[in-house]
């Protein structure tokens, strides 16, 4: 360590929220150069290599073959598939001397397919899987946590190419194998749940999330029967349909100050005989959704059970690529119809504005809602009798003690990070570039493909937050930057029965980092072993007058004192455990 690029510090990050951000900046193996942009150190490059070659291995053992994309790409293969203009202000875009336009990277779909269509023409070339890792570039609005969420991030991303759904289902299951081998490899907590794809299109859509209080993806698991998805794709049980002939008029009442469910509901209980609950009113959410890359812009009205909010990633995620953003003072000046606070569904039809609910809004439900007057709600508003919606979205926030669409039991809620995401894309662009194989009997057959993607930078710092303590970091053995680190205390024999105890284990082939600094108290070492957090530390200090030295696990923290002249097969064995 006294010649290693590294310098560890005390205190954190002024900026750093999550553990992974802390940690890392802390022991050197990360620096910020901007906002979502990292440089790695030494000691975090070698975690970084070591996650990738794990990835590597694991998709060269399903058969896999690695390409390489370049990172800058011309504007005209996203445009073909209209994802210049979908993407909007997250893709990076430059010019180059001539004006021409261009952009980072972001995944390379386009690419994939276009080199696919230059190479094969037979039935007898597929299927083939291609796969690259690559830095990618997304100009997120919010970078945030250090390498968890950043503008510039390493990726791998891989496509499948078969001829038929049976064979992408085959693709789709090794890719998803071989994603469960990874994991556990990379010492991951994770749970596969289904997911929406999103801009990506395509039908089937998983997700590998590590569950972790600082995830920034919300999902649900159901203990009895095993069902798992983001909350983004979660699908709400819809009650059956209800006759509604015994229901009495819609009845429109004087509400005034009732700003909020509550308040509405204590006002109606208590001045009109009601006895209600906030899930017996019908809220609706005004939206307005823009098509990226264009001037258009729909006014949009959710309807949702009043003792619910609207989620709005839930909203992003079904309506993409068009953006949701919430109607505004300005918005309702210009909508004289939407009386702010007091909208209900009784009038949108005849007002153009399209309106989606809830699953749980079906016929002969009956609602409590605006009554589009300022002041005044209605009562006994029937679904199917005084308003149809234009049909239902899944955009309301998802609870824990919700039903399982698949069991009907309880749903659980928990928090986690995307490290990988599998997908079965399809056809979508294979339509666009005319990606065709000649079958045998000569006709062309249109290849479908799927899409998987894993964050390998993502991924140390998703370990780095399931694999911390109070100390620092705590490695798994197969992605830490060395198996043994050897703590020299400081006199000149320790330091050189260091070194050699060091030299000894290289010659069998364990990775060693060996702190040999002079100057540098044996305490500020002991704290900067374990804040690097190496599996196997060794103390060379004291016990050297007794031929012993230390031997500390970082996981479990367990020491021991073993005979220095053992030492190189106690530590291999330990290693080797």
């Amino acid at each position: 360590m006294s010649s290693l690029f590294l310098r560890t510090l005390r205190d954190d990050p002024a900026d750093a929220e999550v553990p992974s951000h802390k940690l890392l900046v802390r022991a050197g193996y990360v620096r910020r150069v901007a906002p979502g942009i990292y440089s790695w150190l030494p000691l975090g490059k070698l975690v970084l290599e070591n996650v990738t070659r794990i990835v590597r291995e694991e998709m060269n053992r399903m058969g896999a073959q690695e390409v390489l994309f370049p990172a800058l790409l011309p504007r005209e293969y996203y445009e073909a598939t209209g994802r210049w203009t979908e993407y909007g202000d997250t893709l990076f875009r430059l010019h180059d001397r001539k004006g021409a336009d261009y952009l980072l990277g972001p995944t390379h779909e386009e690419l994939f397919t276009d080199m696919v269509k230059g190479e094969y023409s037979s039935y007898k070339d597929y299927p083939v899987t291609l796969y690259q890792i690559q830095t990618k570039y997304r100009d997120e609005a919010r970078p945030r946590a250090g390498i968890l969420r950043g503008r510039e991030f390493l990726m791998k991303d891989s496509y499948s190419f078969d001829l038929d759904d049976d064979g992408l289902k085959h693709s789709y299951e090794q890719h998803r194998e071989a994603y469960i081998r990874t994991f556990d490899r990379l010492g991951i907590r994770y749970k596969i749940v289904f997911a929406q794809s999103g801009a990506m299109g395509g039908s089937a859509s998983e997700e590998f999330l590590a569950p972790t209080p600082t995830g920034e993806d919300t999902f649900v698991a159901c203990h009895s029967c095993g069902y798992a998805a983001n909350a983004e794709a979660v699908t709400t049980t819809a009650p059956a349909a209800r006759t509604f002939d015994d229901v009495a008029p819609l009845k429109v009442m004087d509400t005034p100050d009732t700003p909020t469910i509550e308040t509405l509901v204590s006002h109606v209980n208590e001045h009109h005989g009601l006895s209600i609950t906030a899930a017996q009113t019908l809220k609706n959410v005004v939206v307005k959704v823009t098509t990226p890359g264009t001037d258009k812009v729909e006014t949009l009205i959710i309807g949702v059970p009043g003792d619910r909010e609207v989620d709005f990633k839930r909203l992003e995620a079904v309506l993409a690529p068009g953006e949701p953003a919430i109607f505004e003072a300005a918005d309702f000046a210009k909508h004289p119809g939407l009386v702010r606070g007091y909208i209900g569904p009784q009038i949108l039809r005849e007002l153009g504005i399209r309106y989606l609910v809830d699953p749980r809004v079906v016929t002969g439900t009956s609602w409590v809602t605006g009554a589009n007057e300022p002041g005044k709600h209605a009562a006994n508003v029937v679904a199917g009798r005084d308003f149809t919606p234009d049909g239902t979205i899944e955009a309301a926030e998802v609870r824990a003690g919700d039903a399982c669409p698949r069991c009907g039991s309880e749903l659980s809620i928990d928090r986690g990070i995307e490290i990988g995401h599998i997908f079965q894309l399809g056809r979508k662009y294979a339509d666009v570039a005319g990606l065709d194989a000649l079958g045998p009997d000569g006709k062309p057959i249109r290849i479908t493909m799927g899409s998987y993607g894993i964050g390998v930078s993502r991924a140390v710092a998703v370990i780095t937050e399931q694999a911390h303590d109070a100390l620092g970091l705590v490695w798994p053995r197969e992605v830490a930057p060395a198996d043994v680190h050897i703590v020299g205390t400081g006199k000149e024999n320790q330091v050189e029965a260091a070194l050699e105890l060091a030299a000894e284990l290289e010659s069998r082939g364990l990775r060693v980092l060996v702190d040999d600094r002079a100057q540098v108290s044996p305490g500020v070492k002991f704290k900067d072993a374990e804040l690097l957090g190496l599996p196997t530390i060794v103390v060379v200090g004291r016990g050297l007058a007794q031929g012993v030295v230390e031997l500390r696990d970082r996981v479990s923290g367990e020491k021991s004192e073993i005979p220095l002249a053992e030492a190189a097969d106690r530590i291999a064995a330990a290693v080797a455990a």
